[in-house]
């Protein structure tokens, strides 16, 4: 029997990157999985496509987790067509990188909003099913950043660090209806999103502080949001896993 057998799981920011990774994971392991996108459509639907090739159910739905209204619907939309909620990634992210003295209001809210503000919509409307069901896992992905802070990166890390605070606060007042939520750290990780990282010397700097001696990839993250998922981690609860090649140590 596969790891998630017939569970139901949202991914939000699930057509590319790591979100990518965790939704193809989810299905190789007898998931059903509902996953997000906002701009790539073709991809979302060859990728929508490719996971139910194994024999599971897969839809992509267009939403923007950062907006409450759509955040709801889509909960309604999968509870209606896949008939419950088992697990839950928030996964959706930006960075705008800037110096504080520079970064605009604008950039600011949009990266709160994006990153903090969409596991509220989402965990909020996701818990109702699950705490029905008495049952749920809920994933959410802080950052590396987000335990050690970053220079240029305020908005980022506040985001980051906000997701551990709710991730703690959320598996506290869940436990009793057997909820678990937890957070995962990963560290720098090669994805379209941290491209400048593998060029030159930023490479090399950046590659100087990881004691393992690389970057991570999707698939490191996509293996750990399997174990969370799964019942291999039932009594793992409110904790933040730190995926980082050993640079937080």
């Amino acid at each position: 029997m596969k790891l998630l057998e017939s569970k139901v799981a949202i991914v939000t920011g699930g057509s590319r990157g790591i979100g990518e990774a965790i939704a193809k994971k989810f299905a190789e392991n007898g998931a059903n999985v509902a996953f997000t996108f906002l701009s790539s459509e073709e991809k979302a639907k060859a990728l929508e496509t490719s996971m139910a090739s194994l024999g599971v159910k897969a839809k992509a739905f267009k939403s923007d987790a950062a907006k409450f209204e759509e955040a709801e619907s889509l909960v309604n939309e999968v509870v209606k067509e896949f008939g419950r909620v088992d697990i839950c990634v928030n996964n959706a992210g930006i960075s705008i990188d800037n110096l504080l003295l520079r970064m605009t209001p604008d950039q600011w809210d949009k990266v709160i909003n994006t990153n903090l503000t969409s596991v509220y919509n989402i965990t909020k409307n996701v818990i109702k099913p699950m705490m029905k069901a008495r049952i749920g896992s809920i994933i959410n992905m802080s950052s590396i950043i987000g335990v050690k802070g970053n220079a240029g990166q305020s908005s980022y890390a506040a985001s980051k660090a906000g997701i551990i605070g709710f991730t703690k606060s959320i598996a506290a007042e869940l436990g009793s209806r057997n909820i678990r939520c937890n957070a995962i750290a990963p560290g720098f990780v090669e994805t379209d999103m941290t491209h400048y990282l593998k060029e030159g010397d930023a490479a090399n700097a950046f590659l100087n502080k990881i004691p393992l001696g690389r970057f991570g990839t999707a698939e490191d993250i996509a293996n750990l949001s399997l174990f969370l998922a799964s019942d291999m981690s039932t009594y793992i609860t409110g904790q933040v896993i730190s995926a980082c090649g050993g640079l937080n140590m």
